[in-house]
């Protein structure tokens, strides 16, 4: 039978609790997406930091884990059929736990496929279009004489942000009143958007006041506080 002490990751990351879910990550708009996830259904974990700092994502033994080296990524000792499951793609993922679990994803088959929809609304359009803006508007992409790049994605993420504006308007959460993985998987990048990458001028946030009220009532969740410092930087 298969076991976790199977998997070349937890030589690198040793296993302190073989029974719990172990979660590869770093809190990014995508690694804290399987955090506040956790924290959320209560299902017990392990986190193992993956430094960015010391390339471990492109070490052998997260490799074996995710090929892509991307976290975030996790190792789940009871998955189908009582054997070990890995795991990579943070939507993937969310579904994954979701369906473990029971939570966060509507059973009825209309409203379980909308969410879906709007999972991979964020998967397809939010997580990369506001990922790019942040590197023009912040990091290396911020010294470029050329704004045209900037600027397109600056267009493209006020477009999706209308979307989305409009989507909750009327609504609590992007389901209605039932806040789905579809929240979870949205909000943490919106927070960046307008936190980490500075640009919430740039968009003119003040303009999706839908937005600003949802995100306002998604980090005040309390899984959601604890979910975005795990796992710990050093």
């Amino acid at each position: 039978m298969t076991t976790l002490a199977d998997f070349p990751i937890t030589r690198k990351w040793p296993v302190q609790h073989p029974d719990w879910l172990q979660l590869y990550s770093l809190p990014t708009p995508n690694g804290v997406k399987v955090s506040i996830m956790l924290e959320e259904t209560g299902l017990p974990y392990e986190p193992h930091l993956v430094s960015f700092e010391t390339n471990d994502q492109l070490s052998p033994e997260f490799l074996s884990l995710n090929p892509n080296n991307k976290i975030p990524a996790i190792l789940d000792p009871n998955g189908p059929g009582g054997q070990p499951l890995a795991l990579f793609e943070s939507g993937a993922i969310l579904i994954y736990l979701a369906e473990k679990t029971g939570k966060l994803l509507p059973t009825d088959p209309a409203a379980r496929y909308e969410t879906l929809q709007w999972l991979m609304f964020q998967m397809g359009g939010i997580g990369p279009m506001f990922g790019q803006l942040g590197f023009f508007h912040k990091f290396a992409g911020k010294d470029y004489e050329d704004k045209r790049p900037r600027d397109r994605y600056v267009a493209e993420t006020k477009r999706l942000l209308k979307v989305l504006d409009h989507r909750l308007a009327g609504r609590d959460w992007i389901m209605g009143k039932e806040y789905t993985i579809a929240d979870i998987a949205t909000f943490g990048w919106v927070r960046n958007l307008i936190g980490f990458y500075e640009a919430g001028d740039l968009v003119g946030i003040q303009d999706f006041p839908n937005v600003t009220r949802v995100l306002a009532a998604f980090v005040a969740r309390p899984a959601v506080a604890k979910g975005l410092n795990i796992p710990k930087r050093s």
